[in-house]
């Protein structure tokens, strides 16, 4: 299974961007889809996830600014990002617990994009 992020940029404070993520392989089934991030110096962290009956979960300092959302035909979440702070500016990563034969439900991640947000 291959997690392909695309969507990564720079982009000045008040803009938006919208990152994709697509799973590849054998799948036989995807569970929880999500966006973390993780800022120089500082821990991976939770910005959204979205399971596969579309509930959605998001952190407080994203909350009203970001959009999670999923198309399960493609095997591909989405992160929405508008009213974009500097703080915002990170490496996401996404990551899906998929079902396969081999390994059952296991999480895979993706190889990250580059956010950067100017002031």
């Amino acid at each position: 299974v291959q997690l392909q992020a695309s969507g990564g940029g720079l982009v000045q404070a008040g803009g938006s961007l919208r990152l994709s993520c697509a799973a590849s392989g054998s799948i036989l089934a995807i569970n929880d889809m999500g966006w973390y991030r993780q800022a120089p110096g500082k821990e991976r962290e939770l910005v959204a996830t979205i399971s596969g009956g579309g509930t959605t979960n998001y952190a407080d300092s994203v909350k009203g600014r970001f959009t999670v959302s999923r198309d399960n035909a493609k095997n591909t979440v989405y992160l929405q990002m508008n009213s974009l702070k500097p703080e915002d500016t990170a490496v996401y990563y996404c990551k899906a617990v998929v079902l396969t034969s081999i390994r059952g439900a296991y999480g895979y991640w993706g190889q990250g994009t580059q956010v950067t947000v100017s002031s």
